[in-house]
């Protein structure tokens, strides 16, 4: 059992992977911001960029860790995994390399195809934006339109639902990405499932064994993200304004074999790569033909990671502990519980937040929602500036409240009530999860089918 971990980000997603190792292990932080969520539950911790390997590794030897549990996307991508392996510290999170999955689309993209991996949507690469641009304009049929790297969630424009072909073209001309993927746009409902994921060898030399090296894979529920600013899937792009799921393992617009088509898509993408551990993140849209791939990202998701791991009746430090000594993951159990999640952001978010205002959570009224309600209210913090004199908005989300009952609809009430805690200068998309949203859903997938 691990006993020293390092939690690297400072985000919700981080905030529930701290509260999911609190109970069995001495856990860390380490982010650019403080977030007074990891810091009420952690031993002790510390401000670095999550990018800054150096400081990473040092702050890891300082604090004596065993293990670590990596975020977020950049800090995969800069190679954090890779440092702290080298240095001794078992990571849940993969290589760079492997991170490629989330990191390179055009890669991503690549790769399914060459192995054929089921869900994989027509697509054409590009190395320049000009080229990108100039075949948008040259067809007729809708599509997604995508830059290679990390765009925090915000990147993706689709041809017939947010913009005309002619927009899109000069979206890519006007953004600073030189590399792009255009790919068919996917009609239906997304939905994600997260697995906890080990194969091939990487944990410390003292301890490893072959008994990964096959691919394990331990998948999640179901949730659904909603990506859109606004009411009713208006406006731009978020990092995710909330997200649900439902008791058992799907959602109401879906079925167990959808699920089980989905997990297969997983399985079928860790037998083709090299080595993984860590969290495989899998967005798909549920077509009329089925599921089909969205996008795989190397990471829990944020918000999902709220929705899963209050969950969890498994404790994650078991997950992460098989995971470094090279033994089977533990088939997880989870709660038979709905959860909802609800983001509030700062005014202006996404596109013109409103960073520097003070803000006030009043975490006493969290509570008082699953009081009246039933259920269980939980108080994630996220991007925001722990200051002496209080709470800061920055760019990006500030929190999140999670409403756990045996229902959607309960769910939802109660995350509704929680969500009295934002005060001024913060907004929420209010629709997450209510029963006219989730029905909306559900009439959707029925018309397709």
């Amino acid at each position: 059992m691990p006993e020293n971990v390092l939690v690297v980000g400072g985000g919700g997603r981080e905030h529930a992977i701290v509260r999911a190792l609190a109970p069995d292990c001495t856990v860390f932080g380490l982010a650019s911001n403080r977030n007074p969520g990891i810091a009420a539950l952690a031993a002790d911790t510390t401000t670095a960029e999550e990018t800054d390997t150096e400081a990473i590794v040092e702050y890891a030897a300082a604090i004596d860790a065993d293990a670590a549990v990596v975020g977020p996307e950049s800090a995969l991508q800069a190679g954090v995994a890779d440092a702290l392996t080298d240095a001794g510290v078992f990571t849940f999170g993969p290589t760079a390399e492997a991170a490629r999955i989330e990191t390179d689309k055009a890669f991503q993209r690549r790769f399914m195809a060459e192995n054929d991996i089921p869900g994989t949507p027509g697509f054409e690469t590009f190395d320049s934006a000009e080229a990108a641009a100039e075949y948008v304009e040259t067809i007729e049929e809708d599509v997604a339109v995508k830059p290679t790297g990390l765009t925090g969630g915000k990147g993706v424009r689709v041809t017939g639902d947010q913009l005309t072909h002619e927009e899109a073209a000069d979206y890519i001309r006007g953004d600073d990405h030189d590399e792009w993927v255009v790919e068919e746009r996917l009609v239906g409902e997304e939905f994600t499932v997260q697995a906890f994921v080990a194969k091939g060898e990487r944990s410390s030399p003292s301890s490893r064994t072959q008994s990964g090296d096959d691919g394990v894979v331990r998948p999640t529920p179901a949730v659904q993200d909603h990506k859109r600013a606004y009411e009713g899937d208006e406006g731009p792009n978020t990092g995710g304004m909330g997200s649900y799921t439902d008791a058992g393992t799907t959602l109401p617009f879906m079925d167990e074999a959808d699920y089980d088509d989905a997990v297969e898509i997983l399985e079928a993408t860790v037998d083709a790569l090299p080595t993984y551990t860590g969290v495989l993140y899998g967005q798909f849209m549920l077509t009329a033909e089925g599921p089909k791939v969205v996008e795989f990202n190397a990471r829990f998701g944020d918000p999902e990671a709220m929705n899963v791991l209050p969950l969890l009746e498994t404790p994650f430090s078991d997950i992460v502990d098989a995971a470094a000594s090279g033994e089977p993951l533990p088939n997880p159990t989870f709660r038979n519980q709905a959860t909802v999640c609800k983001y509030a952001v700062p005014d202006g978010y996404p596109t013109d937040p409103s960073a520097g205002a003070k803000i006030t959570v009043d975490e006493s009224t969290v509570e008082a929602g699953a009081e009246t309600h039933g259920g269980e209210a939980l108080l994630f913090y996220a991007s925001v500036d722990d200051r002496d004199d209080g709470l800061y908005t920055t760019t990006s989300r500030a929190f999140a409240v999670v409403g756990i009952a045996d229902d959607i609809e309960t769910a939802e009430a109660i995350a509704a009530d929680a969500l009295a805690a934002a005060g001024d200068g913060l907004r929420v998309r209010e629709d997450v999860g209510t029963a006219e949203l989730v029905q909306k859903r559900v009439d959707h997938m029925a018309r397709l089918r």
